[in-house]
């Protein structure tokens, strides 16, 4: 059951169906079930936390069949907003798109494009710069999670709570940069922008950055969360490896990497019996919102082609996947426990650890977390993390 009511009228028909179920046989039925510790789906949390856990699932199951509940700000305009500063930014010099990812934009038939994106300050501070960066102060360039099919940047979506968390943590750092990068879609919506369209999008923002706001790319943090830290590392990694080649005028690598829940591994070669993506039925995501993402973002290369692409599975343990991380800047990753993710992100960190060495590589494994919980401000988990961001973020010079 994917994306199976997408159309009205049975769209309005489903979710007024879910509406009432949920509010008079579920809640009730969860309210119950979960005064036990033993029945909850873990045993940890609280009953309040198993009951908005169970919700946030349950809402994420109709989206994988309705695609969305409201209109969300996409692409095609800036969406007003009082909180940030909307601007536009132009599609990446046709000389920024080289080798591979030259061929992959053709093969899928996109090109950079101009797209949105959100400037976001901390409290008394503008926006966006009105004046070139001052020596050493740096920004969160970020990229919204939803499995590159949904969501958005924009401050009203839920990964702004992420960014407007950053930018309490460390003076050094007072804005953030939040693209908002087209998103792919397949059968029975449209198909338009697979791979590599967010990875071209994300060039053009990162240029505008260096270009034309003027930060040194020193100064920049990539952060990402869920597909987005996804889409970080595909970034970091097309600047490192252009990185010094003579006549190109690509900018340099950034200064820190930020993973956030990442989704480092679109293929299923981390879907072995008992595997956290298999077996962890607690988290939040599902296998079919899984699976439609996957198909969008793929086509037209198949799974095979994100088992062996660096770009796009990073963390695959097929054998015949060559992948390094010489010269990657230093990195925090963030997961939680009892995410389905959890193996792949894992895996990641040791490949990670393994070139860069421990002290270049923060790996913080968040007890008996969902997925992508730094989007929730109820959840016990997220102080903690965002203390230990700020001193990571301490210590990049």
């Amino acid at each position: 059951m994917v994306l199976e009511y997408v159309h009205q009228p049975y769209k309005g028909l489903y979710l007024g169906y879910q509406l009432l179920s949920t509010m008079f046989v579920r809640v009730p039925i969860w309210s119950l079930r979960y005064l036990l510790p033993s029945m909850r789906p873990v045993s940890t949390w609280s009953w309040m936390h198993a009951m908005l856990v169970a919700c946030v699932r349950h809402v994420i199951h109709i989206l994988s069949i309705t695609d969305s509940i409201f209109p969300t700000p996409d692409y095609n305009a800036v969406a007003p907003t009082k909180e940030a500063t909307g601007v536009w930014v132009e599609g990446a010099p046709s000389e920024l798109i080289m080798d591979e990812l030259k061929l992959w934009a053709s093969i899928s038939k996109v090109a950079p494009a101009r797209i949105p994106g959100y400037w976001y300050g901390r409290s008394g501070t503008t926006p966006k710069p009105t004046q070139s960066p001052q020596p050493g102060e740096k920004v969160f360039y970020c990229f919204h999670g939803g499995g590159y099919t949904q969501l958005s940047a924009h401050p009203k979506a839920p990964s702004a709570d992420i960014v407007r968390s950053l930018l309490k943590l460390d003076q050094s750092a007072p804005r953030a940069f939040a693209l908002e990068y087209r998103l792919s879609s397949t059968y029975p919506l449209p198909k338009r922008y697979p791979f590599p369209t967010a990875l071209l999008d994300a060039v053009s923002g990162y240029y505008y950055l260096v270009e034309e706001i003027g930060y040194k790319p020193s100064d920049i943090i990539l952060t990402g969360d869920s597909a987005g830290g996804n889409l970080a590392l595909a970034l970091c990694r097309y600047l490192v490896e252009h990185k010094g080649l003579p006549g190109i005028k690509i900018p340099a690598p950034p200064g820190g990497l930020l993973l956030l829940s990442p989704w480092v591994d679109l293929s299923n070669s981390h879907d072995w019996p008992g595997s956290s993506s298999l077996a962890f039925d607690m988290d939040i995501i599902n296998s079919d919102h899984t699976a439609y993402s996957k198909a969008a973002f793929l086509d037209p290369f198949e799974l095979d082609f994100a088992m062996i692409n660096p770009y796009i599975s990073p963390a695959s343990v097929h054998p015949s996947l060559q992948v390094h991380f010489r010269g990657f800047p230093r990195t925090f990753i963030a997961v939680g426990t009892v995410e389905r993710l959890l193996d792949q992100t894992r895996t990641l960190r040791n490949k990670m650890i393994s070139e860069m060495g421990e002290g270049d590589v923060t790996f913080f494994e968040a007890h008996d977390a969902i997925h992508n919980y730094l989007v929730f401000d109820w959840h016990p988990q997220r102080l903690v993390t965002l203390k230990a961001i700020a001193t990571w973020l301490s210590e990049i010079p």
